[in-house]
C-alpha cells in the first residue's frame, strides 16, 4: 500500500481514487494504514472475497492480494489476482495505466 501512498498525488491529478481493503478487524488496519492517504476497508469476510473473485487462503485466513481499475461509469478495465508478492500491481504501473486509458478516452472524443 505505501507504493500507492507514495503515488497519490499523480493518481489524484488523474481524477483516480484509491480503496484498499484488509482481512484485518479495524483495530489492526488503523494500525497498518497508518497515515495513508486513501481509505482502508476493514474486517474483508470470505464472502466479499468471493464477491470480488478474489483468491482466499484458507491456511491463513485471507485474500490475496486483487487490484481493480474501474473507469468513471463503474465498468472494470483491469482487474489483476495474485498469490503472495507475485503479480502485485505496482503503484507506478496503475498510473501509467490510468494515463493511458485517459488518453483513449479524449482521443475517442
Amino acid at each position: 500500500m505505501g507504493g500507492f501512498s507514495d503515488q497519490y498525488s499523480e493518481l489524484q491529478k488523474l481524477n483516480t481514487r484509491v480503496v484498499a481493503a484488509s482481512t484485518d478487524n479495524l483495530e489492526n488496519s488503523v494500525e497498518i494504514a497508518g497515515d495513508l492517504p486513501f481509505p482502508v476497508a476493514h474486517s474483508v469476510t470470505r464472502d466479499q472475497a468471493n464477491t470480488l473473485g478474489s483468491w482466499w487462503e484458507d491456511r491463513r485466513g485471507l485474500i490475496q492480494p486483487s487490484n481493480f481499475v474501474l473507469n468513471h461509469e463503474g465498468k472494470v478495465l483491469s482487474a489483476t489476482y495474485s498469490s503472495a508478492s507475485i503479480g502485485r500491481v505496482e503503484a507506478v504501473d496503475a498510473v501509467r495505466f490510468v494515463t493511458f486509458q485517459e488518453k483513449l478516452r479524449l482521443d475517442a472524443g
